[in-house]
């Protein structure tokens, strides 16, 4: 194999692991979002309740 086969089957793997790190990053950022909307959500429904 050649350095240069090689090196673009390196930056390739680079590549794709880059972007499956952002899918990752981005499925967690819709979680955490989902998350904080429950937390805000529940806590209107105390507030809601302790106001009544």
């Amino acid at each position: 194999m050649t350095a240069s086969t090689f090196s673009k089957i390196a930056t390739a793997c680079a590549v794709l692991m880059v972007l499956a790190s952002c899918a990752n990053t981005i499925r967690g950022v819709g979680r955490d979002t989902a998350n904080a909307v429950n937390a805000t959500q529940d806590a209107g429904h105390t507030v809601k309740k302790a106001a009544q």
